[in-house]
This record gives C-alpha cells, structure tokens and sequence, in this order.
C-alpha cells in the first residue's frame, strides 16, 4: 500500500470464513473471528452499559463505594499448551494475566479467586509446582487469592489443567481510570518493551516445530509499572495489554472503540531478533504474536517523555519505547508507515496463529 494525497490506498486481505454453525479454534485467537463470535452472540443477549464499554477489566460500583473510589471486575480463563514453557508456566500465567487486565483500567488488584479443572491422572507433583508459582505471582503482584474451586475431570477431557481466575481491583478516588473513550487524536502511542516473546517462547516449548530459541516468556504482573505511570503525574488515557492477537489487536480494538486511527511506526517497534527470525522463518507478524508482560499505553504528547522515564524506571518497563501515534481518522483503523516509505493498514489476525498461549 502507498500513500495517496495523504490517505492510504489499497485493497484489503479478504475476510475469512465466518463460521457461524460451529465453533472452531479460531474463535478463541483473540482475533476477527473472536471478535465476530461476541458481537454476534455474547454482547446482543448480555448488553449492558458497562459490558459495552469493551475494556479489560469491567470498571464498576462508583455509587456504593462513594468517595473511596471504583470497583474493578475482571475474569479469564487459561487454556496454555504446554503448561510449562521457558519464562514461567500456567500458574505464573492466571495470576499475572488477571492482574495485568485489572491494571489496564488504572486499578489496584486487590482480591483473586481461582477454579483449577484437573484432567484424572495428573500428577500431584506438577499440580504442587504450578500452585506455588502461582503464590510466587500473587505475593510478587501484591494480591491475596481469596476463593478458589477444584474440580476433576475424566481422563481425556481436559488436556491436564485449565485455570480459571477472577480478579478484583479498586480505582483509586481521584484517578481516572484508563478508557478506549479518553483516547484523542495526538496522543503519544509507547510499548513497555519488546514484544512477542511469550508466543515465541510456548511455541519453541512444543518442539513441534524443532524451534530451538532462548527467548523466554515475558510473563509478569505489571501493576507496579502501571502504579509508577500514575505516580509520575501523566494523563494516562488508556492502556492495553496485548495478549492474544498481540498488539495488533488490542491496537485495533482501542481503534474501533474510540472512533481514532492509530499510526505505527515499523522502524520504532521492538523486536528481539530471536523473535524476528523465528517470525520470519514461520511467517508470522510480531504484531500479531501474544504477549504476557507487556503494555500499550496511550498518554498526551506533551506527557510521552514523562511517561517513557516512569515506564524505564521499573524493570519490567526498562526497554519502554514510543512506536506511534493517534490521528483523527480515518476512525477504527489502524494503519502501519514502513521502513520504505510505504503505509500499510494493520487489521486483526484471522484464524487461530498460535493455539493455546494463554
């Protein structure tokens, strides 16, 4: 695609299939056909203004709890294969991923209640490792698992272990929490680092491929870096974690809900050269690979350096950089300038690019 009197020009991939009698794998990517399934299904018979809002975390509560803040709601489930990989494992993973969605809405994560569904047969001693990583996640991230379920299933059913997580957070009094709706043309658009690194690394763990990497998973709780964001004074308007679907959806998602275009620069994204070569070699966009320790945050341009020496202060921020910006429109898009002049448009991944990741 090139650029035409500053508007990009083009034809588009094709969509795919929709899908709409059975449910196939894709539905689960994170990507169009998920996206296509709530629309289509979940949101028309569960509508209600805060489901709407189409954010990570439900922010609710602002009545009862008065001056004390707002409530933050969050739930996922965790479907990872295999359930070890280099970087952490499905423990480390549901924790971290309920208190990253919980984050993403400027919340504090506070509470977490977990459902392990066990495949008969499991052993004992993995389900040992798992549930300490897991405590590892939550003392790192500050949280208290307050209620839990366990259940087993027959052998065969399950591919050893799903986890279930449900988190809640509160929203300090006085901060405004992070919304798609707050997002305005202008805005700085920074990642907190290099991005892909978690489905690389769950995809050289299945050794289906013969991937030998030492890339490992960038799974961690980001909370304190999102606490520093705060603490550094910026206006922090929104903020992804860009899991399944990578960043390319959660671009895409902020894009459609707020009615902006958001403009990559290609030269600016970071991507290990593990990373690079492996998408390379499979053909796979970075753009489009998960991650579990990474954030997309969208902030004033007058705030970006602020925000980019908050975010390198922490550890998990310290490779932060800025890799685009926020336009007017065309709205719901999410366009990519390349490193050859060129302007491409980045749409959601279709089909399903990495099978259980998270």
């Amino acid at each position: 695609m090139t650029k035409a009197a500053g508007n990009p020009v083009g034809a588009a991939c094709p969509l795919p299939l929709p899908h709409h009698e059975r449910i196939v794998m894709g539905h689960g990517s994170g990507g169009r056909l998920t996206a296509d399934l709530v629309d289509r299904l979940f949101k028309p018979l569960l509508a209600n203004p805060v489901l709407m809002e189409g954010d990570d975390s439900a922010v609710i509560g602002t009545d009862q709890l008065g001056e004390a803040g707002e409530l933050a709601l969050s739930t996922d489930a965790h479907v990872v294969r295999p359930l070890f990989f280099p970087g952490g494992d499905i423990g480390r993973l549901s924790i971290c991923g309920t208190v990253n969605d919980l984050a993403m809405v400027g919340a504090r994560p506070m509470w977490i209640a977990a459902a392990f569904i066990i495949e008969e047969g499991f052993a004992t001693a993995d389900l040992d490792r798992i549930v300490r990583s897991a405590a590892a996640a939550a003392q790192e991230a500050g949280v208290t698992v307050v209620a839990g379920d366990t259940k087993v299933a027959e052998r065969g059913a399950v591919d050893g272990l799903y986890v279930t997580t449900t988190g809640v957070g509160l929203v300090p009094a006085g901060r405004p929490s992070a919304r798609a709706a707050r997002v305005r043309g202008g805005d700085a658009v920074l990642v907190s680092g290099p991005i892909g690194d978690h489905g690389i690394a769950v995809l050289a763990a299945r050794g289906d491929l013969a991937l030998r990497t030492a890339i490992e998973s960038d799974t961690a709780p980001l909370n304190g870096l999102v606490e520093k964001l705060y603490g550094s004074g910026v206006k922090v308007h929104a903020l992804r974690d860009p899991t399944r679907g990578g960043v390319a959806a959660s671009l895409n998602e902020l894009a459609a809900s707020s009615g902006v275009c958001v403009v990559v620069e290609e030269p600016r994204i970071p991507v290990r050269r593990e990373v690079a070569a492996a998408c390379e070699i499979l053909g796979f966009d970075p753009l489009h690979i998960a991650n579990e320790g990474r954030l997309v945050a969208f902030v004033p341009e007058t705030d970006a350096e602020t925000a980019l020496a908050a975010l390198r202060s922490e550890p998990y921020g310290a490779e932060a950089c800025r890799i685009g910006r926020v336009e007017a429109g065309p709205a719901g898009r999410v366009l990519l300038e390349t490193g050859i002049g060129g302007t491409r448009i980045v749409d959601m991944p279709s089909g399903e690019l990495l099978p259980r990741i998270c």
